[in-house]
């Protein structure tokens, strides 16, 4: 009687992990691509590297974004941020995938597309997939070559899910503060996407994603001499001067924000996302806005997958 059991109990355990197996392999990926300002700080480097390992994205590309604004900022930064993607992927042997270059210039009004590779090449993926699947775009900078794609080809609108790093949100009030540097590089462009009704629009706010913070030493343990895509990022990490604050001078921590939004769409169960109208200013509608995320667990996961 007990060998029969523990036969039985062998079985049920093989038939659902078979199961389970059978749904990781049955599950969609997600079709993506990361729209990216790459240049400007060290997180988009990480989180691009991040994405490229994520085994649930279908990564159809990555586009370059411009950040004007910086005190850095030249009058090409667009150009920076196409050359960062292209050193990443030769270092990740990944040169087959698509880096259509974005636009160097903000939206000149919300109606005026500031047009360029990016934003056709946004189009084209849309139509491209079948009716029932949604093309997923990451957008870790200002939001002109997706709003521009959307200005150029209204009709891409239901095909699209945009997941955004942006603003700050006091979600008891369902304030926004829109004085944050990637909405500030295009504000014209953040207007479109919140007045674009039936666009699917999500925002991982700057109140949110500000609690994801990696140490300086997990970045020596996991990635100096490890690979040269762990150099790079650790000397990325090492070389960048941060502008915008004069705490932790010798850079032993770094907000990962747009990392944050990348661990989110990989694990939806790490982030609390609820809906919320947008601005009074804006055409009334709901949006969704990440407002709390399990932060530990969102470095444990990167850290498993970047290190391999």
């Amino acid at each position: 009687m007990y060998i029969r059991l523990k036969i039985a109990f062998v079985c049920l355990v093989i038939l659902f992990t078979n199961s389970c197996k059978k749904e990781n392999l049955d599950s969609p990926k997600l079709n993506l691509i990361i729209d990216a300002d790459t240049a400007n700080e060290v997180d988009d480097l990480f989180a691009i590297v991040r994405a490229i390992n994520e085994p649930k994205f279908n990564l159809l590309g990555i586009t370059s974004a411009q950040f004007h604004t910086s005190p850095y900022a030249s009058d090409s930064t667009v150009y920076e941020s196409q050359n960062i993607n292209k050193t990443i992927l030769r270092l990740m042997h990944r040169d087959n995938l698509p880096l259509p270059l974005g636009s160097n210039s903000p939206l000149a009004t919300t109606n005026t597309p500031s047009s360029s590779e990016a934003s056709k090449f946004i189009i084209k993926s849309a139509h491209a997939l079948p009716n029932n699947q949604k093309l997923h775009i990451t957008i870790l900078g200002p939001c002109t070559n997706v709003a521009s794609a959307i200005l150029e080809d209204p009709t891409i609108t239901p095909k699209l899910s945009v997941h955004y790093i942006g603003f700050w949100h006091t979600a008891a009030t369902n304030t926004v503060n829109r004085n944050e540097f990637n909405s500030r590089n295009d504000q014209n462009a953040v207007d479109v996407l919140l007045n674009t009704v039936g666009l699917d629009f999500n925002v991982m706010t700057a109140t949110t994603s500000k609690h994801l913070v990696f140490k300086k030493s997990d970045v020596d343990l996991h990635l100096k001499n490890k690979s040269e895509i762990g150099n790079y990022l650790a000397n990325r990490w090492e070389t960048y001067t941060r502008w915008w604050t004069k705490k932790d001078p010798e850079k032993n921590e770094w907000i990962m924000w747009d990392v944050a939004i990348i661990e989110a769409l990989a694990n939806p169960k790490l982030s609390v996302k609820q809906q919320f109208l947008t601005p009074k200013t804006n055409t009334q509608r709901y949006i969704g806005m990440h407002t709390a995320i399990n932060a530990e667990q969102m470095t444990t996961n990167f850290w498993n997958v970047v290190k391999q």
